[in-house]
Protein backbone atom coordinates (compact mmCIF):
# COMPACT_ATOMS: atom_id res chain seq x y z
CA UNK A 1 0.00 0.00 0.00
CA UNK A 2 1.40 3.41 -0.90
CA UNK A 3 0.64 6.81 0.57
CA UNK A 4 0.99 10.22 -1.03
CA UNK A 5 3.14 12.31 1.25
CA UNK A 6 4.18 15.92 0.97
CA UNK A 7 7.97 15.84 0.42
CA UNK A 8 8.30 19.03 2.48
CA UNK A 9 6.48 17.53 5.46
CA UNK A 10 8.47 16.94 8.66
CA UNK A 11 6.02 14.31 9.87
CA UNK A 12 6.98 10.63 9.91
CA UNK A 13 4.22 8.12 9.24
CA UNK A 14 3.81 4.81 10.99
CA UNK A 15 1.33 1.97 10.92
CA UNK A 16 -0.76 1.50 14.06
CA UNK A 17 -0.97 -2.19 15.01
CA UNK A 18 -3.92 -3.33 17.11
CA UNK A 19 -3.64 -5.79 20.03
CA UNK A 20 -3.25 -9.46 19.16
CA UNK A 21 -6.04 -11.93 19.83
CA UNK A 22 -5.62 -13.32 23.36
CA UNK A 23 -6.32 -16.98 24.08
CA UNK A 24 -8.55 -17.27 27.15
CA UNK A 25 -7.96 -20.22 29.55
CA UNK A 26 -10.98 -22.50 29.94
CA UNK A 27 -11.31 -21.60 33.61
CA UNK A 28 -11.83 -17.94 32.63
CA UNK A 29 -14.24 -18.45 29.74
CA UNK A 30 -17.04 -16.91 31.80
CA UNK A 31 -14.96 -13.74 32.10
CA UNK A 32 -13.56 -13.80 28.56
CA UNK A 33 -14.36 -10.20 27.63
CA UNK A 34 -13.05 -8.85 30.95
CA UNK A 35 -9.91 -11.00 30.66
CA UNK A 36 -9.13 -9.73 27.14
CA UNK A 37 -9.75 -6.18 28.34
CA UNK A 38 -7.27 -6.63 31.19
CA UNK A 39 -4.62 -8.09 28.88
CA UNK A 40 -5.05 -5.08 26.59
CA UNK A 41 -4.45 -2.78 29.57
CA UNK A 42 -1.21 -4.59 30.44
CA UNK A 43 -0.02 -4.17 26.84
CA UNK A 44 -0.76 -0.45 27.05
CA UNK A 45 1.17 -0.15 30.34
CA UNK A 46 4.20 -1.68 28.64
CA UNK A 47 3.98 0.89 25.85
CA UNK A 48 3.87 3.71 28.39
CA UNK A 49 6.91 2.37 30.23
CA UNK A 50 8.89 1.80 27.03
CA UNK A 51 8.22 5.39 25.96
CA UNK A 52 9.43 6.72 29.32
CA UNK A 53 12.60 4.61 29.10
CA UNK A 54 13.30 5.65 25.51
CA UNK A 55 12.96 9.33 26.46
CA UNK A 56 15.38 8.85 29.38
CA UNK A 57 17.83 7.07 27.10
CA UNK A 58 17.69 9.90 24.56
CA UNK A 59 18.29 12.52 27.24
CA UNK A 60 21.18 10.64 28.85
CA UNK A 61 22.79 9.90 25.48
CA UNK A 62 22.95 13.64 24.76
CA UNK A 63 24.14 14.54 28.26
CA UNK A 64 26.76 11.78 28.58
CA UNK A 65 27.51 11.22 24.88
CA UNK A 66 26.68 7.53 25.14
CA UNK A 67 23.57 5.37 25.40
CA UNK A 68 23.09 3.87 28.87
CA UNK A 69 20.32 1.55 27.62
CA UNK A 70 21.42 -1.08 25.11
CA UNK A 71 18.06 -2.80 24.65
CA UNK A 72 14.48 -2.86 25.94
CA UNK A 73 12.50 -6.11 25.84
CA UNK A 74 8.92 -6.60 26.94
CA UNK A 75 6.23 -9.24 27.23
CA UNK A 76 2.74 -9.80 28.56
CA UNK A 77 2.56 -13.05 30.51
CA UNK A 78 0.87 -15.87 28.58
CA UNK A 79 -2.65 -16.77 29.77
CA UNK A 80 -1.59 -20.35 30.60
CA UNK A 81 1.31 -19.05 32.73
CA UNK A 82 -1.10 -16.75 34.60
CA UNK A 83 -3.46 -19.68 35.23
CA UNK A 84 -0.63 -21.94 36.48
CA UNK A 85 0.83 -19.27 38.77
CA UNK A 86 -2.54 -18.61 40.43
CA UNK A 87 -3.05 -22.37 40.90
CA UNK A 88 0.45 -22.83 42.40
CA UNK A 89 -0.28 -20.11 44.95
CA UNK A 90 -3.66 -21.59 45.81
CA UNK A 91 -5.44 -18.44 44.64
CA UNK A 92 -8.80 -18.15 42.84
CA UNK A 93 -8.50 -18.30 39.06
CA UNK A 94 -10.40 -15.11 38.31
CA UNK A 95 -9.65 -11.81 36.61
CA UNK A 96 -9.90 -9.98 39.94
CA UNK A 97 -7.48 -12.42 41.58
CA UNK A 98 -5.06 -12.02 38.67
CA UNK A 99 -5.22 -8.23 38.94
CA UNK A 100 -4.82 -8.15 42.72
CA UNK A 101 -2.16 -10.83 43.25
CA UNK A 102 0.19 -10.93 40.24
CA UNK A 103 2.75 -8.15 39.80
CA UNK A 104 4.56 -9.45 36.73
CA UNK A 105 1.85 -9.91 34.08
CA UNK A 106 3.30 -6.89 32.28
CA UNK A 107 7.09 -7.19 32.16
CA UNK A 108 9.79 -4.89 30.81
CA UNK A 109 13.47 -5.85 30.77
CA UNK A 110 16.04 -3.07 30.39
CA UNK A 111 19.58 -4.04 29.35
CA UNK A 112 22.21 -1.46 30.34
CA UNK A 113 25.89 -1.12 29.52
CA UNK A 114 27.24 -0.56 33.03
CA UNK A 115 26.16 -1.12 36.62
CA UNK A 116 25.88 2.60 37.44
CA UNK A 117 23.54 2.99 34.45
CA UNK A 118 21.13 0.60 36.19
CA UNK A 119 20.90 2.83 39.27
CA UNK A 120 20.73 6.06 37.22
CA UNK A 121 17.87 4.77 35.07
CA UNK A 122 15.97 3.30 38.04
CA UNK A 123 16.27 6.53 40.07
CA UNK A 124 15.09 8.69 37.17
CA UNK A 125 12.16 6.38 36.49
CA UNK A 126 11.15 6.32 40.17
CA UNK A 127 11.32 10.14 40.41
CA UNK A 128 8.67 10.66 37.71
CA UNK A 129 5.64 12.07 39.50
CA UNK A 130 3.11 9.87 37.69
CA UNK A 131 4.89 6.62 38.56
CA UNK A 132 4.03 4.72 41.73
CA UNK A 133 6.84 2.57 43.14
CA UNK A 134 5.31 -0.45 44.86
CA UNK A 135 8.43 -2.52 45.63
CA UNK A 136 12.13 -2.75 44.81
CA UNK A 137 14.38 -5.82 44.98
CA UNK A 138 18.08 -5.19 44.47
CA UNK A 139 19.63 -8.52 43.49
CA UNK A 140 22.85 -6.75 42.50
CA UNK A 141 23.82 -5.74 46.02
CA UNK A 142 22.15 -8.87 47.42
CA UNK A 143 22.38 -11.63 44.78
CA UNK A 144 20.21 -14.72 44.95
CA UNK A 145 21.82 -17.90 46.27
CA UNK A 146 22.27 -19.26 42.73
CA UNK A 147 24.20 -16.12 41.67
CA UNK A 148 21.35 -14.30 39.89
CA UNK A 149 21.81 -10.52 39.70
CA UNK A 150 19.33 -7.90 38.51
CA UNK A 151 17.45 -4.84 39.76
CA UNK A 152 13.68 -5.37 40.00
CA UNK A 153 11.01 -2.68 40.33
CA UNK A 154 7.28 -3.22 40.74
CA UNK A 155 5.61 -0.07 39.43
CA UNK A 156 2.18 1.28 38.66
CA UNK A 157 2.00 3.40 35.53
CA UNK A 158 -0.95 5.57 34.47
CA UNK A 159 -2.67 4.66 31.22
CA UNK A 160 -5.20 7.03 29.68
CA UNK A 161 -8.21 5.36 28.08
CA UNK A 162 -11.17 6.92 26.29
CA UNK A 163 -13.11 7.63 29.48
CA UNK A 164 -10.68 7.29 32.39
CA UNK A 165 -7.13 7.01 33.68
CA UNK A 166 -6.05 3.76 35.33
CA UNK A 167 -2.84 2.78 37.10
CA UNK A 168 -1.62 -0.57 35.77
CA UNK A 169 1.00 -2.64 37.58
CA UNK A 170 4.15 -3.87 35.83
CA UNK A 171 7.54 -5.34 36.68
CA UNK A 172 10.70 -3.71 35.37
CA UNK A 173 13.94 -5.70 35.46
CA UNK A 174 17.14 -3.72 34.88
CA UNK A 175 20.44 -5.52 34.35
CA UNK A 176 23.73 -5.28 32.47
CA UNK A 177 24.54 -7.16 29.28
CA UNK A 178 26.68 -9.57 31.31
CA UNK A 179 23.92 -10.21 33.87
CA UNK A 180 21.45 -10.87 31.07
CA UNK A 181 23.90 -13.25 29.37
CA UNK A 182 24.24 -15.31 32.57
CA UNK A 183 20.49 -15.30 33.34
CA UNK A 184 19.60 -16.43 29.79
CA UNK A 185 22.02 -19.37 29.86
CA UNK A 186 21.07 -20.30 33.42
CA UNK A 187 17.41 -20.41 32.35
CA UNK A 188 18.24 -22.65 29.37
CA UNK A 189 20.39 -25.05 31.39
CA UNK A 190 17.80 -25.39 34.17
CA UNK A 191 15.41 -26.93 31.70
CA UNK A 192 17.84 -29.65 30.65
CA UNK A 193 16.37 -32.98 31.71
CA UNK A 194 17.77 -36.35 32.71
CA UNK A 195 20.07 -35.04 35.46
CA UNK A 196 20.42 -36.64 38.85
CA UNK A 197 20.07 -34.50 41.96
CA UNK A 198 23.84 -34.67 42.49
CA UNK A 199 24.55 -33.61 38.89
CA UNK A 200 22.06 -30.74 39.15
CA UNK A 201 23.75 -29.51 42.36
CA UNK A 202 27.19 -29.68 40.72
CA UNK A 203 26.00 -27.74 37.65
CA UNK A 204 24.29 -25.21 39.94
CA UNK A 205 27.55 -24.58 41.80
CA UNK A 206 29.47 -24.13 38.54
CA UNK A 207 26.85 -21.62 37.34
CA UNK A 208 27.12 -19.73 40.64
CA UNK A 209 30.90 -19.48 40.23
CA UNK A 210 30.40 -18.23 36.68
CA UNK A 211 28.03 -15.56 38.04
CA UNK A 212 30.79 -14.39 40.43
CA UNK A 213 33.30 -14.12 37.58
CA UNK A 214 30.82 -12.21 35.40
CA UNK A 215 29.97 -9.86 38.28
CA UNK A 216 33.68 -9.14 38.76
CA UNK A 217 33.99 -8.37 35.07
CA UNK A 218 31.02 -5.97 35.28
CA UNK A 219 32.66 -3.98 38.06
CA UNK A 220 36.03 -4.02 36.27
CA UNK A 221 34.48 -2.65 33.06
CA UNK A 222 32.88 0.16 35.07
CA UNK A 223 36.26 0.94 36.64
CA UNK A 224 37.90 1.09 33.18
CA UNK A 225 35.18 3.39 31.82
CA UNK A 226 35.56 5.77 34.77
CA UNK A 227 39.34 5.80 34.32
CA UNK A 228 38.91 6.77 30.65
CA UNK A 229 36.43 9.50 31.62
CA UNK A 230 38.86 10.88 34.23
CA UNK A 231 41.65 11.00 31.63
CA UNK A 232 39.39 12.84 29.19
CA UNK A 233 38.42 15.37 31.86
CA UNK A 234 42.09 15.98 32.69
CA UNK A 235 42.90 16.56 29.02
CA UNK A 236 39.99 18.99 28.71
CA UNK A 237 41.14 20.78 31.86
CA UNK A 238 44.70 21.12 30.47
CA UNK A 239 43.36 22.46 27.15
CA UNK A 240 41.22 25.06 28.93
CA UNK A 241 44.18 26.08 31.12
CA UNK A 242 46.28 26.55 27.99
CA UNK A 243 43.62 28.77 26.44
CA UNK A 244 43.49 30.91 29.60
CA UNK A 245 47.26 31.47 29.43
CA UNK A 246 47.05 32.54 25.79
CA UNK A 247 44.31 35.06 26.63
Amino acid sequence: MSFNQNPNSELNQSVVIGPREVEVPESLIGEAIEFRNEMMKYSCAIRELKTKLEVLNDELSVRNQRNPIEMIRSRVKKPQSIFEKLKRRGLPVTVESMRENLDDIAGVRVICSFIDDIYDVSRMLARQDDIRVIAIKDYIRSPKVNGYRSYHMILEVPVFFSNCKQYIRAEVQIRTIAMDFWASLDHQLKYKKEMTEEEAAEIGEELRRCAEVIAGTDWKMLEIRRKIEDQEQMKEYDINKGREKVV
